[in-house]
């Protein structure tokens, strides 16, 4: 089975999008599947049009001019395009696998009705939605229509589609599509790459480097994005602060909401107690992890976080970490409330307050919650579990090529 996939961005970028990438592509040749990958324009400009990167080798488009929305993308789909049928043209795969966005599902359907290849595309976020949260647009809005429609019309010309979650595809099944010709491939993390976390002297160097020795943290490490809620976090730490003095919070990481948070805490009178990392290197994540007592996911519920499940609470409970998460749909997919993680009522500030300080006062419930969360991300959700979904769908479309 050779398979050419076809993907926003990869490695060596670092984002929730190219970790499962590498890990679906390691797992599908560890079922002794070829793939081949392509990037959209959207990697940006590249030292060269082939590149090796930890073990996988990427092809990249050649990145187009920009220009005004509308006209940017369709350069970046013509870029796309062209470098696909290439490909396509000299690799001879058997599927052509399109990974969102729509921009990269459009060049796959022309390329593979023209050459006669069978096409699925893996939707793991709409990118109307992902663009709402972006402010780049308002749900409802001409753009977010109209994108809305395209996305439409990409998954019901494919030949099946993926998805990651359960809301997602719920979401592809009303707009007309059968059922039958939707699986969801679920997000899971590669259990040998996370070990549980084992704080040792460096550890303690690094809290005191931070200034929390002696002090319970509470923490959040990633992007910065609005969706994430971390505005909700400051405001439950104001409530907690004055009764809790030793409570400090850690956010490690940057993003779009940066500076607003840093203003927000400014302004609760917290700056003191809230510690701001900046982004640090990926090495050093996990050591960043290791200073928190309790991580916080306190996203906001909008269409994104209601329909798409994150990464972050597998990788904590690979870890065992210990986590309080809002009840957004993408967080219920994963965590069993009170038994491998907490959740609390989404945008309220004082649910979230009341489900720290409840998980800080009963610290002898720890040991069992940590060894829950690790038994479901080894029994349930690990990739090797995840990936063998695709077998029997790429078995339909290639008879007699499963293997």
């Amino acid at each position: 089975m050779r398979i050419l996939h076809v993907l926003d961005h990869s490695i060596p970028l670092h984002s929730g999008y190219t970790f499962r990438t590498a890990a679906i592509l390691r797992e599908q040749r560890a079922l002794g599947w070829e793939t081949h990958h392509l990037t959209s324009p959207k990697q940006g400009a590249t030292a060269a049009a082939l590149e090796d990167v930890d073990g996988l080798r990427f092809h990249r488009s050649e990145v187009p001019p920009s220009g005004p929305p509308g006209i940017n993308e369709w350069r970046l789909i013509r870029a796309t395009e062209k470098r696909l049928e290439e490909l396509a043209r000299d690799l001879k795969p058997d599927l052509i696998h399109a990974h969102s966005p729509v921009l990269n599902a459009i060049p796959a359907i022309r390329v593979g009705r023209r050459l006669g290849i069978p096409v699925v595309y893996e939707i793991r976020a709409f990118w109307e939605d992902a663009a709402v949260d972006h402010g780049t647009t308002s749900e409802g809005s001409l753009r977010y229509r109209a994108t809305r429609a395209l996305e439409t019309w990409a998954i019901r010309r494919v030949d099946h589609v993926f998805t990651i979650c359960e809301g997602l595809r719920k979401d592809i099944v009303a707009r007309g599509v059968a059922e039958s010709k939707v699986t969801v491939i679920p997000n899971a993390v590669d259990i040998e790459g996370f070990q549980v976390s084992a704080p040792d002297e460096h550890t303690a160097a690094l809290r005191r480097e931070r200034g929390l020795a002696g002090c319970t943290v509470l923490g959040f490490v990633g992007s910065f994005y609005a969706y994430e809620g971390l505005d909700l976090l400051l405001d439950a730490f104001a409530r907690m602060s004055a009764s809790r003095p030793d409570l400090r919070v850690l956010l490690v990481g940057g993003g779009p909401q940066d500076a607003n948070l840093k203003a927000q805490a400014q302004r609760l009178g917290l700056a003191d107690k809230v510690i701001f990392t900046g982004r640090v290197p990926h090495a050093e994540v996990s050591r960043y992890y290791d200073l928190i007592d309790l991580l916080a996911y306190p996203r906001h519920s909008m269409r994104l976080t209601e329909l798409v499940t994150p990464l972050k609470p597998l990788e904590a409970m690979a870890q065992g970490h210990l986590f309080v998460a809002s009840d957004v749909g993408g967080h219920k997919e994963l965590i069993r409330d009170g038994e491998t993680g907490r959740l609390f009522a989404a945008g309220d500030a004082d649910a979230l307050a009341a489900a720290l300080a409840d998980m800080l006062d009963h610290r002898e419930r720890w040991p069992a919650m940590r060894a829950a969360g690790r038994r479901f991300v080894e029994d349930v959700r690990n990739w090797k579990n995840s990936v063998a979904n695709y077998r029997r769908v790429y078995g339909a479309l290639v008879p007699g090529n499963a293997a």
